[in-house]
């Protein structure tokens, strides 16, 4: 008996298995990682809207030369004021103003042909009614000439005169009828011929007209020679020196010889989401920031907005105006443009360490009551600081379950405040979301966790 008590003395008591069941819990406890988690709280931050940007000029116009020449004088550098109508370069056009002696010698003939047509056709017109005085003359003279013959006739029957007198009056019939035909054809052909002379004055009028057309034409393209401001703002660019060839044209043909900009008013055109479409309206206005100009803000106004959200995006394009009366800001610059929001409720705060992008997806991690995690999608929106909004789309956040498993969760997300970001949707507030999460924590691992 001694002997046995002596073996079981010597082998495992319950204290030894309790103790060693505690050394396995610990190694085990030791094996499960730590994590730190936050609950998500309301963002008391004013409900804004912040996108981004490019400034640009509410005009830009390239200028391209209209006609061919040689440039004489440049009189304008970039980043000069230049008023309506200034003159900004001059061209020489050799070929043009030869063209243009030649074209106003070639009217010139025209012209004088105009008036040789004119004159033949009021000649003509002269002949004509001399013709046809004639032809009346003509017309009586017959008749008389008839009315004789007829008479003598007469007489001639009765045996009153002699026939060769009765014969005579014949042939003076025959004669003015003949002459009355000649006078009568006569007049035919001239009143024909002045036909082709009012045909000929049309066309000379014709051509004068075509050359009349040519010299404004040149005209107005020697007037091109002078390059004018087509309104009031700045030279951006400039691409000839003196002395360059110039040829007229534009769009791909060429390269524009200037490039003015109107900058006392700019324009930025933003995208906007979805979920804030309804609290962008027409003359709402806005703040401008840049990083260039700490502290101060620049007001501007909405001006217009698409009217229909690109089915790509979901965005709505929105046009604000900004005036810029001294000019400070410049085209191309980039700029935040903040707006006033109305939401149904105020967004969740989370901090942006807790926030997950992951293959261009943010996520947040979610720590479940049993310890494991589980990472969730979130869209970021406004940066606080220390935390960031949160709308719904790709980006996540871990969640931990109450088993203490990890999830990821999508959430949208909204301002970006700093050290913390908005979350418009995907968390209900009861959610424990771990921070600066490992790139090694998988969905569903079980987590210990250490905060709220």
């Amino acid at each position: 008996m001694g002997h046995r008590r002596g073996r079981k003395e010597r082998g495992v008591t319950p204290m030894k298995i309790r103790t060693m069941w505690v050394v396995a819990a610990v190694a085990a406890a030791s094996l499960i990682p730590a994590v730190n988690v936050v609950a998500p709280r309301r963002s008391d931050a004013p409900p804004e809207l912040s996108l981004p940007g490019g400034i640009q000029a509410i005009q830009e116009t390239p200028i391209h030369a209209r006609t061919n020449g040689y440039l004489r004088a440049r009189l304008v550098e970039i980043g000069q004021l230049v008023t309506a109508g200034q003159l900004l370069a001059e061209i020489d056009t050799p070929e043009l103003d030869q063209e243009l002696v030649q074209s106003r010698a070639a009217l010139a003939q025209a012209q004088a042909a105009l008036s040789q047509a004119a004159a033949g056709l009021e000649q003509a017109r002269a002949t004509h009614q001399q013709a046809l005085a004639s032809l009346q003359q003509s017309k009586a003279t017959l008749e008389f000439a008839r009315v004789s013959a007829e008479r003598w006739t007469t007489l001639v029957q009765r045996d009153l005169v002699a026939r060769q007198d009765g014969d005579e009056k014949q042939t003076a019939w025959d004669t003015a009828r003949a002459t009355t035909d000649a006078a009568r054809a006569n007049a035919d052909a001239i009143r024909a011929n002045g036909g082709a002379m009012e045909a000929n004055l049309a066309s000379a009028q014709a051509n004068v007209a075509a050359n009349e057309a040519n010299v404004r034409r040149l005209t107005a393209l020697q007037n091109f020679r002078q390059i004018r401001a087509p309104y009031a703002g700045i030279i951006t660019a400039w691409s000839v020196e003196r002395g360059a060839l110039i040829t007229s044209g534009s769009g791909n043909t060429n390269s524009p010889l200037f490039r003015i900009a109107q900058i006392d008013t700019l324009r930025i055109f933003v995208n906007v989401p979805q979920t804030f479409v309804r609290s962008i309206q027409a003359g709402q206005e806005t703040q401008v920031a840049l990083q260039e100009f700490p502290g101060r803000t620049f007001r501007g106004r909405v001006a217009s907005t698409a009217g229909a959200l690109d089915p790509a995006s979901r965005t709505l394009l929105t046009e604000v105006r900004l005036p810029n009366a001294d000019r400070a800001l410049l085209p191309g610059m980039y700029a935040q443009v903040r707006f006033s929001v109305a939401l149904p409720e105020p967004p969740w705060l989370i901090p942006a360490a807790a926030l997950i992008v992951r293959a261009g997806a943010p996520q947040v991690a979610v720590v479940r009551p049993d310890g494991t995690v589980r990472y969730q999608k979130v869209d970021v929106g406004r940066d606080l600081g220390s935390s960031v909004e949160i709308r719904a789309g790709a980006p996540q956040v871990a969640v931990v379950r109450p088993d203490g498993t990890v999830r990821y969760q999508k959430v949208d997300v909204g301002r970006d405040l700093g050290s913390s970001v908005e979350i418009l949707a995907g968390l209900d507030g009861t959610e424990r979301l771990v921070v600066n999460v490992p790139d090694s924590l998988r969905e569903g691992a079980l987590v210990r966790s250490q905060g709220t």
